[in-house]
């Protein structure tokens, strides 16, 4: 205990501070159980091949420890995923990314969270579902792609006659890049998360998902019960009123521009 310093207090800091973080993102995927064996697994293995010195045993373990790194980099590969995601989203990390980029102009403006919400508003009256995808830092072309690209104006009209039932795109999401409707009719990659309320649908599970794997905010309108929902960084709060979405919305606004 000697050479006990204050790098190693920061070290044990570091490593906790990691350990927590991916201990959230796999929680909210319902790999959580995964997660507890793993670090037990490690926990043993550095008291049998570092404390106890069991040359044996620790040999034993140090060819798992090996393997097994193979194995979860395939196993937790879209923890891992979107634990980078968190990591370039954070806001130390998105200031010296916005020195080498140039602004684009992608902030939504009031006129076009009005027509949102104005468009959300009467869909969950008619119990028109939707899924709605405001991009943010992180780029949704490759998810734009799987649908049909549109590059339109937004207008409560305009979104409403996407969603509408018998609308050949109704089914995918809208993705909104800046102030225009960028694709509409996207696959979404789903939320494999158990602890999802069954009460929630497809889109409820496709909001979180992208909502995991990007910094995307999301709009849902369910088509069974005619509420509003908004999913942000893996986490989804339903049952909202036009009021609310609008102040999330506005809110999102805000964050971007500081």
């Amino acid at each position: 205990m000697e050479n006990f310093g204050i790098k190693d207090i920061i070290d044990i800091l570091l490593v906790a501070t990691v350990m927590y973080q991916l201990y959230r993102i796999v929680s909210k995927s319902g790999t959580g159980a995964i997660f507890k064996g793993v670090l037990a697994f490690i926990i043993l293995w550095v008291l049998i091949s570092q404390v106890l010195q069991m040359r044996l045993m620790g040999a034993i373990l140090d060819k798992f420890t090996d393997f097994g790194l193979f194995v979860l980099i395939i196993i937790f590969q879209d923890e891992i995923k979107r634990f980078l995601i968190s990591l370039g989203s954070n806001r130390t990390f998105r200031f010296i990314t916005k020195i080498f980029r140039s602004k684009d102009g992608n902030e939504m403006n009031d006129t076009v969270v009005t027509a949102l919400v104005l468009a959300c508003m009467n869909m969950a009256k008619s119990y028109t579902g939707a899924l709605i995808v405001i991009e943010q830092e992180i780029k949704l072309g490759n998810y734009a792609e799987t649908g049909e690209m549109l590059d339109a104006d937004i207008s409560t009209r305009l979104v409403e006659n996407l969603f509408f039932k018998n609308s050949p795109l109704h089914d995918g999401a809208m993705i909104i890049s800046g102030n225009r409707i960028k694709a509409a009719g996207c696959i979404l990659p789903v939320s494999q998360n158990q602890d999802i309320p069954k009460a929630f649908g497809l889109r409820h599970r496709a909001a979180l998902g992208i909502s995991q794997e990007t910094d995307a905010k999301v709009i849902v309108v369910s088509e069974e019960r005619g509420k509003i929902s908004f999913a942000s960084k893996g986490e989804i709060e339903a049952n909202i009123t036009p009021e609310k979405l609008q102040e999330l919305l506005l809110g999102s606004m805000n964050k971007k521009n500081r």
